[in-house]
């Protein structure tokens, strides 16, 4: 999701205490950045930033990092947490990145979970490389994840889901944990599931939810 320039957006993420700009400085020390040894998970492609807040809200025991790279999707996201609601949560911290930079900014092993909540689907059979469960992506979690580490993966899209689950079967090092095409129907999958606005959206008009968990082995 790429919402229009908003002028002041980089002026305002670069500020904020939440943000943290020398995310490579930080690689392997993530606990030093929350302060405490609590499990950390990623949110990759976080949008406005609904799904990350309130899991983190729900979640106060595991630190949380929301990565999102237009400043102006951020910014909305960075509104969110400083209303009453979110803003004393200290699990919570933001990178304005690309996903492609995610191994120069997390050491092997460094996080337990990766979200994927709603990512472009590339639609164009040549761009399928930089969707964000390819097999490139894939490898680059792989080497981020702890043994043992799951990547979730929500969407609405179908040819995009199918895409991922031919990915995660033919990828080396993964196990296909479950998965389902009609999320909000599968009572085992859908418990304690957090929707994003997209989510919301879609499934209004009555659109399935499709999820999978893979296990890195």
């Amino acid at each position: 999701m790429r919402l229009r320039n908003i002028p002041h957006a980089d002026s305002v993420v670069q500020s904020h205490d939440a943000v943290v700009m020398d995310a490579k400085g930080k690689r392997g020390v993530w606990k030093q950045v929350f302060g405490n040894d609590r499990p950390l998970r990623i949110e990759i492609g976080m949008g406005k930033g609904r799904f990350l807040l309130q899991t983190a809200a729900e979640h106060p025991e595991i630190n949380y990092i929301g990565m999102e790279r237009y400043s102006s999707v951020l910014l909305r996201a960075l509104e969110r947490y400083d209303t009453e609601e979110f803003r004393d949560l200290e699990n919570v911290r933001f990178l304005c990145m690309d996903a492609s930079e995610l191994e120069e900014v997390f050491a092997p092993g460094e996080t337990e979970r990766i979200y994927l909540n709603f990512s472009d689907p590339w639609p164009k059979a040549r761009h399928a490389r930089r969707r964000l469960t390819s097999s490139g992506f894939l490898e680059k979690y792989a080497r981020v994840l702890a043994p043992g580490g799951e990547l979730e993966f929500k969407t609405d899209n179908r040819e995009l889901f199918d895409f991922s689950l031919g990915q995660v079967e033919g990828a080396d090092g993964w196990t296909m944990k479950a998965y389902t095409r009609d999320l909000h129907h599968d009572e085992e999958m859908n418990a304690g599931n957090v929707m994003t606005e997209y989510e919301e959206k879609f499934s209004a008009k009555g659109n399935p939810i499709y999820k999978m968990t893979a296990v890195r082995n």
